[in-house]
């Protein structure tokens, strides 16, 4: 099972040791090692052989194994000695091992919604053996959509939120439960992120996807969250750099300089006085012309490079500092451009297997389109030459 934190995995694990006829072992990968589960399994093989009973083994947080801990589980799954059951809140592409994962099926829960987090709430303030019915607590509607707002889909964060809020009431006095005893529980949004883990690398693409679709408000909202949350903010202005030249390019030769300015800026002053000039390079970039002909260009030179011989440079374009070197013909029939009419020469700079080749096709877009122009006007002026 896989899902953010609060989303119900452990319970599900726990309601299903309750309805099967299995032994049912849970562990945590965060305090058990792997010896002690090969322990389990091997019980677990003798359970099904000689009294055909089979074994559930929950491993909670399994992607803290690393990869080569997990093989431990293979034999043990092939054979059927165990149904292994794990729960992890990172992405199982990346952190369980794949011949693991081929062999189980992933259910991934989703964030809850607001009104699945409305329902448990109001259970909790009815129950009064494991709940705070026995306090006759109330929560309006109101301080229940505060409650919700903070938890972000996470219902342990809006169990222990309201627990916390319930205390500061009745110390209070108090059979109401308001949005400020919340605002106190909680004193600051927990914001869910992850630097290492999937979120991280969910929400750069959010914002550079937003940036390429031209839409500054989705870009500031993305840089929000991700700044609010901790985030390096020098990752941030790297990815946006990257994004200058490799979305915007030529079409806005300003693109790039705003993008390191903010980094010079940010390295400068430092958070969180930086956020401003972060956010300044991301709505510029948002509504800056778009042309990705750079990047397929250099992508196209990088093919070139690994598909065609790796020619020596033309003769006529190396230098030649010493007499030995122009013996070899280093530099003979080089054209110096600028003595020729508008700088331009007819000259092949590229070897042989590649001559003629073209890497980049501007687009017409923003200030690409004078350079498309300028590259039509030479090369109709090296033909006639």
């Amino acid at each position: 099972m896989v899902g953010i934190p609060g989303v119900g995995k452990t319970t599900l694990a726990r309601l299903l040791a309750t309805t099967v006829e299995a032994h049912f072992i849970t562990y945590s990968a965060v305090i058990s090692g792997i010896k002690e589960i090969k322990t389990v399994m091997v019980e677990a093989e003798q359970q099904r052989k000689y009294y055909g009973r089979q074994t559930i083994l929950f491993i909670d947080e399994i992607h803290r194994f690393n990869k080569a801990q997990q093989d431990a589980f293979l034999p043990y799954v092939e054979r059927g000695d165990i149904v292994l059951l794990g729960a992890t809140t990172e992405n199982p592409s990346f952190e369980i091992n794949s011949a693991l994962l081929s062999r189980i099926k992933v259910i991934v829960l989703h964030q809850l919604k607001p009104d699945h987090l409305k329902q448990i709430i109001a259970r909790a303030l009815k129950d009064p053996a494991g709940g705070l019915g026995s306090t006759g607590l109330k929560l309006d509607d109101p301080s229940t959509d505060v409650l919700i707002r903070m938890s972000d889909g996470d219902a342990r964060t809006a169990l222990n939120l309201l627990e916390i809020a319930s205390d500061l009431a009745q110390s209070a006095g108090k059979k109401e439960i308001s949005a400020e005893e919340l605002q106190e529980a909680v004193q600051r949004k927990v914001l869910l992120y992850d630097k290492q883990g999937e979120e991280h690398f969910n929400l750069i693409s959010a914002l550079h996807k937003s940036l390429r679709n031209g839409d500054p408000d989705a870009g500031l909202y993305w840089l929000a969250r991700m700044l609010e949350a901790g985030e390096d903010p020098l990752y941030i202005v790297r990815r946006l750099i990257r994004f200058a030249s490799e979305d915007v390019g030529l079409a806005d030769p300003q693109a790039l300089t705003i993008a390191v300015a903010a980094q010079q800026a940010t390295h400068f002053i430092g958070m969180p006085e930086a956020n401003t000039a972060l956010a300044q390079a991301v709505v510029y970039l948002a509504t800056a012309q778009k042309s990705n002909a750079l990047y397929e260009g250099y992508t196209r030179a990088a093919q070139a490079v690994h598909e065609k011989p790796n020619e020596p440079v033309p003769l006529h374009i190396r230098n030649a500092p010493t007499p030995l070197m122009k013996e070899f013909g280093y530099g003979k029939g080089y054209q110096y451009a600028h003595n020729f009419e508008d700088a331009l020469t007819d000259m092949s700079c590229l070897p042989d297997s590649v001559a003629g080749s073209k890497y980049y096709n501007p687009t017409d877009r923003g200030f690409e389109g004078e350079i498309k122009r300028r590259l039509a006007e030479w090369e109709k002026k090296r033909k006639k030459s």
